[in-house]
This record gives C-alpha cells, structure tokens and sequence, in this order.
C-alpha cells in the first residue's frame, strides 16, 4: 500500500477514459480519475496523485474487443496487460474477488490480456492484427497507464473492462475527435464531422447501440466495484 497518513483509510483509484465511466465508479473508497481520452494528461494527473493512502489501481470502462468471441456488454477481467512489448501482471488476489463478485451479479465475465494503445483502433483489420501480435482480447487507452503507474508505485492493480465495440465492428473516425478533454462528448464535433462525412452514419448508429448496452453492464459493475474492493482490502 501507498500511505500518508495512519488514520486515514487507504482508497483504490480508478482510471476511467470518459465522464461516464467516471460517474459509474464513484462510491466510498474509490477515487476516480478520468483521462478524456488524453493519454499524456493522465500520465501527468496520476503523478499529481498524492495526500491519501492508496489500497491499489483499478483500470475501469469500457474497451474495444479483439477476441472475435466477446461482445457488447461482456465483462473482462484483465490477467495481464501489455503494451509496447512491456508485461504487467494484474493482481491474482483482487481478479479473483472482482471476477466471483461481478458474475455473481450475472453476465458475461471473461479473463485475459488487456492490450494498451495510444489512440483508438477503429478498423476490424487493425484489430485483428493487433490481436494476433500481442495475443490481447480487448484494446483501450487508459489501462497500460493505470499498470505503469500501479507497477512503480508497488501497488496491486486490476482491470475492469467491458466490451464496447466487438472486434468486427468499425467505429467511424469522428470517435477520434469526439472526447472532450474532461472525458465528455463534444457533440459539435460530431456534427461537424458527420456534415464533412455522411456516410459515417450507419457506423455511428451502430456505435451507440453497442455503447448503450456496455453502458448499463459498467453501471452495474461500477456499483459493486467498491463493495468488492474492500473485501480484497485484508488480501493486500
């Protein structure tokens, strides 16, 4: 554990992506922190981390599918994380807590290796190959951070990803420019987008389908996720 002070009681951070994310990991004992989508703004946020007792680092939110077999709404509990050809391993002891717990809740619940990326991976054949280099099941920007950061601080760390997009599913390109910095979404970006390329639409369309139904399996894990957290606290 990372402490400063004794009588305080250590709390878990978890490392979202969007705003919300972020509102579904809120609860005691949990301290959230969104990247909107600005991998460079995280890393500096997380070195401004400091004043509590941190228990471990949780990666939570959605996530894009590689392996073929998942789908949206499936919940991922990462076993590894990689990222430019770097390893990490997820803590043994708050996996198996989160995975019992969250299948207990009903729902899909998968394990594997949890590939890091800088910027959003759009197209089914770049997931494909990205899933054959590495191996990974599902792709994100935010959890090989939350590991490297869990790693130097000595701290356990976990990865609570459910599937967004499956991997033969292509986001359209305005999922670039459509994260405000503060992890919302900029609708005039979308519009402007769309008025520029119309045809996005059909993906776009299917997008939020996939996004609706991620969006209520993270509700409800977030819901549980400290609950869960402070049964692996005497674990740690």
């Amino acid at each position: 554990m990372d402490g400063h002070d004794d009588d305080e009681p250590p709390r878990f951070l978890i490392i979202t992506g969007l705003l919300s994310e972020r509102a579904c990991a809120e609860g005691e004992g949990l301290v959230p922190i969104c990247s909107g989508a600005d991998t460079e703004g995280l890393r500096a946020a997380l070195e401004r981390t400091q004043g509590f007792a941190l228990a471990g680092v949780v990666s939570f939110g959605i996530a894009g599918g590689l392996d073929p077999a998942l789908h949206p709404g499936d919940v991922v509990v990462g076993s590894a994380v990689v990222a430019d050809g770097v390893r990490y391993e997820t803590s043994a002891e708050l996996s198996g807590i989160l995975s019992e717990g969250l299948a207990a809740a009903g729902g899909k619940i998968a394990s594997g290796v949890i590939v890091g990326v800088e910027a959003p991976v759009l197209d089914p054949r770049a997931k494909a190959a990205l899933r054959s280099k590495t191996g990974a099941v599902a792709v994100d920007m935010e959890t090989h951070i939350a590991a490297d950061f869990a790693a130097r601080r000595r701290l356990p760390f976990a990865v609570v990803r459910v599937i967004n997009d499956p991997a033969a599913r292509a986001l359209p390109p305005l999922a670039q420019t459509a994260v405000t910095p503060d992890g919302g979404v900029d609708l005039k970006a979308v519009f402007r987008d769309l008025a520029r390329e119309p045809r996005q639409i059909g993906n776009l369309i299917l997008a939020g389908l996939d996004f609706c139904k991620s969006s209520a399996t993270l509700g409800r894990c977030g819901r549980l996720l400290g609950p869960l957290l402070s049964l692996g606290l005497p674990e740690l």
